[in-house]
């Protein structure tokens, strides 16, 4: 006799992963200007988790995609869960940073990205209604209050 439920699961609610990097040089941050619902709006490099993808490589991949950069992670500042009720959906994102010896522009390799910019803490403030997510802001003031999970934390059999 088969046990096995075909139906396992079916029934789980399953938030959108995604992932987002906070990335510093000398207290600014680098985001990224794409067009959501036909306004420009800023947010981290950022995107969903893949299938047979980890965590740390989805973030890598996403920041290469949206900003041409290569760069790895140094750990994680926080594990946000989301919810847009004007699309009816939930969001777990795990955001987080790289802090750069140097400042960096790359050139997005994302269509969808239509520039990167530098901006101070205070200019992404006075963007606020511009910012793809409260997460945007959000991630940045968790960064700075010096939120740090180890990058050990995370654990993955892909």
């Amino acid at each position: 006799m088969n046990s096995h439920n075909s139906d396992h699961g079916s029934m789980q609610f399953k938030p959108n992963t995604t992932v987002a990097a906070v990335i510093a040089y000398q207290n600014k941050f680098l985001l990224v200007e794409e067009i959501e619902n036909d306004k420009h709006v800023f947010n981290q490099p950022a995107g969903h988790l893949e299938a047979n993808e980890n965590l740390v490589d989805a973030t890598k991949r996403e920041i290469l995609e949206e900003t041409g950069l290569i760069l790895t992670p140094q750990y994680c500042s926080g594990i946000y869960y989301y919810h847009r009720p004007e699309l009816s959906l939930y969001f777990l994102r795990f955001c987080f940073v790289i802090e750069l010896s140097e400042q960096l522009l790359g050139s997005p390799q994302d269509d969808e990205i239509l520039a990167n910019h530098w901006f101070t803490l205070e200019q992404i403030k006075t963007k606020s209604s511009q910012l793809r997510s409260p997460m945007v802001l959000e991630c940045i003031e968790d960064y700075l209050a010096g939120q740090k999970i180890d990058l050990s934390t995370f654990k993955t059999n892909l």
